[in-house]
């Protein structure tokens, strides 16, 4: 089967989840067309708190659906766009690519950036997910499974069921770290 769009999501408010649309419309260099994320520059309110002329690399968030399998088997709900993804994949190992990927969904590109670093938020959610997006590993680093980022580098609509096509970028590859 190949890697697709399970659901696609937007929010014109500043708030946690996403609801789900019929479509999504990408803008290059934007973001997600009536998404309070969409900007040239930092639009999370905590980073605009820092400094608001930061370039925006977090336009589109992507979660893979097998994370949302992998938290209901340890007791949690958790829907599309419950975490906040505009884009919600299946059959893409989103977290093992490298800086520079290109996605193409639909007629949209989105190149990957980096890692989602989740915050408390998540448990405001549900308590202890934070715990289950966020792990320490053996090596005293932090695992993030919160999903990627990523920018628009050609726009389009991007719809459930719409294929991904995964391009790497040339080699030597980058492992993804948080934007």
């Amino acid at each position: 089967m190949p890697a697709s769009v399970v659901s696609v999501h937007r929010n014109a408010e500043h708030a946690f989840s996403k609801p789900a649309a019929g479509s999504i419309l990408l803008i290059e260099g934007i973001g997600v067309d009536g998404d309070a994320h969409a900007g040239t520059t930092v639009q999370h309110r905590s980073r605009v708190a820092q400094d608001p002329s930061t370039p925006n690399l977090r336009q589109v968030h992507l979660i893979h659906e097998e994370l949302l399998d992998q938290l209901a088997t340890a007791g949690y709900t958790v829907r599309p766009g419950d975490l906040g993804e505009n884009i919600t994949t299946r059959g893409v190992e989103l977290l093992d690519l490298p800086v520079g990927t290109r996605l193409t969904i639909g007629d949209a590109v989105v190149t990957v950036t980096g890692l989602r670093n989740p915050c408390q938020q998540i448990n405001d959610h549900q308590a202890g997910l934070l715990k289950q997006v966020l792990r320490p590993r053996a090596d005293g680093s932090v695992e993030r499974l919160a999903g990627v980022m990523g920018i628009v580098s050609r726009g389009g609509t991007v719809q459930s069921g719409d294929t991904i096509e995964v391009r790497l970028p040339p080699g030597p590859h980058l492992p993804l770290t948080r934007v």
